[in-house]
């Protein structure tokens, strides 16, 4: 792992898993502890082991099936209960096989009193036993002082006294928790530079209750905190906890400071994305840095001055994250677009036709298509109006009949349609007409193209264009196609249903063997 100087702490796996929605399996908290790993974190909160079966199991099996190049494990547990016995108490801590013990403690005096319905000397004492019992175990011990910034506001001479207790016995980061996420940078700041300025090292830990966090971890860090914790994509409970890929990037790329392994920032966009795959919650394009749509463009002003230079209207180079730039083209673009996405394409677009295929876009989008969602079938309008669009086939006619019978719903296709000078009658059946004309096309064209049997629809959305009505209004179709390794998206727009989806297929099978290269 990386020297000690500052610390990036995942609790994903634990903290991050307390999201409403999001159960993680203990072969999920493997995978993603892989993921993290391969980042570079220094240290991975496990979970509570002993809380539940799954948590204690994760450790079990991290012992022998987590070979962690970067990161070191850490096993989170509260100090000894009032009264209780250390030895009684923290037993699932020190039988746990992680090297680090995050101890959560009361720094709020509230909280003392009213939640754990103790004395505040008692609670001293429960910091001073429990982070000294475990440090005489053999264990590196961070402590994690819950509603501290709540706790500072309401009697910072007590809170600042837990603290002192928890690094006289052993404690070796002293973290801040804004546990109620309600706190605002400035206020934070301050409070962080006090409890800097007695001495003592200090690690945030912030909620995003107020939409703080990420902007909370930064300024902590900005007078001092060396440790900061924070979960994968911002998982956690109620709005989340501070996303812990936009805190790296930032320090990375704006504070100058590598945190992590060196060339290992560039993995960050794949790692999200793997992350929210193991978590079955997609992630949200909008995502800062690490969303598909960090980097896009979309208004023609901001492209033209991209195609200038891409710093004017980038606040970072995406591929420092792994991620890309991406060109969005709509009614609200300009040519500087489509010349800059022929470009991409390998296609010599000059200034005459870029202005042809962009008022060909406004009107097309005028009537209900979309292409920013559909960019194959903005390269087919564009290849088209160079006089290079391909034509494998030729729709004669296309046929569908939906059929209720003895209970169940039947639909079949046929097409009619020249291909390779051959005419070409095919017939297929589907759970629905668009799967049954997919297949009928399928059918019909597979002993030509042979690279159709690796084509599968992956997604169809339907809607009404904005503005139309009722059961006869006009319909946008869109179908995402992939062959396996790549995907691409298409549109069609009729006032008929079934039409606007043959359009979106029909395009989707010729981009999809334009990129086969037949």
């Amino acid at each position: 792992m990386q020297d000690d100087t500052f610390h990036v702490y995942d609790t994903t796996l634990r903290d991050g898993s307390q999201r409403e929605g999001l159960s993680l399996s203990v072969h999920d908290k493997l995978a993603i502890a892989r993921h993290l790993d391969e980042l570079g974190v220094g240290f991975i909160e496990g979970g509570w082991p002993g809380a539940n079966p799954k948590d204690s199991e994760f450790f079990r099996r991290a012992q022998t099936e987590l070979d962690l190049k970067h990161a070191k494990l850490a096993a989170f547990g509260s100090t000894r209960k009032p009264g209780g016995s250390t030895k009684d108490d923290l037993a699932h801590l020190r039988d746990s096989g992680a090297s680090v013990a995050t101890l959560v403690a009361k720094s709020d005096v509230r909280h003392v009193e009213r939640a754990l319905r103790t004395t505040r000397e008692e609670n001293l004492a429960m910091v001073r036993d429990s982070v000294s019992h475990l440090r005489a175990e053999g264990m590196r011990v961070f402590l994690d002082a819950e509603h501290f910034f709540d706790g500072y506001d309401a009697d910072a001479g007590y809170a600042l006294e837990v603290l002192r207790v928890a690094a006289e016995a052993g404690a070796d980061v002293l973290v801040l928790c804004d546990t109620n996420g309600g706190m605002l940078p400035s206020r934070l700041q301050d409070i962080v530079g006090e409890v800097v300025g007695a001495g003592l090292r200090v690690g945030i830990h912030a909620h995003n209750d107020a939409a703080c966090a990420v902007a909370n971890s930064l300024a902590a860090i900005e007078v001092g905190a060396t440790h900061v914790q924070g979960t994968a994509n911002g998982y956690g409970e109620r709005c989340g906890n501070a996303d812990l890929f936009s805190v790296v990037a930032a320090l990375e790329t704006k504070a100058g400071r590598p945190v992590l392994p060196a060339g290992k920032l560039a993995s960050l966009a794949r790692i999200a994305h793997a992350v929210a795959e193991v978590a079955n919650i997609p992630l949200d394009p909008h995502t800062s840095w690490v969303g598909a749509s960090a980097f896009a463009h979309k208004a023609g002003l901001h492209v033209s001055a991209i195609k200038a230079d891409p710093d004017l209207y980038q606040h970072a180079d995406p591929a420092v994250v792994g991620n890309d730039m991406r060109l969005l083209m709509s009614e609200l673009a300009g040519r500087a677009t489509v010349e800059l996405k022929g470009k991409a394409l390998g296609l010599d677009v000059d200034a005459a036709t870029a202005g042809e295929v962009l008022q060909r876009v406004k009107d097309l989008e005028s009537v209900g298509y979309s292409f920013e969602a559909a960019d194959a079938s903005f390269e087919l309008l564009l290849r088209e109006a160079l006089g290079a669009r391909p034509r494998y086939f030729e729709l004669e006619s296309w046929r569908v009949i939906v059929e209720h019978r003895d209970g169940k719903v039947v639909s079949e296709a046929t097409v009619k349609l020249s291909a390779n000078d051959a005419r070409i009658v095919a017939t297929g059946e589907g759970n629905g007409p668009v799967n049954a004309l997919d297949n009928a096309l399928r059918h019909a064209l597979l002993e030509l193209f042979p690279a159709l049997a690796a084509f599968d629809l992956v997604d169809y959305k339907v809607r009404i264009v904005s503005g139309a009505h009722g059961t006869d209004a006009v319909t946008r179709v869109l179908v995402d196609t992939t062959d396996g390794t790549t995907e691409w998206s298409t549109v069609g727009v009729h006032e008929n249903v079934i039409e606007a989806s043959w359009q979106a297929l029909e395009e989707a099978y010729t981009a999809g063997l334009l990129k086969h290269g037949q």
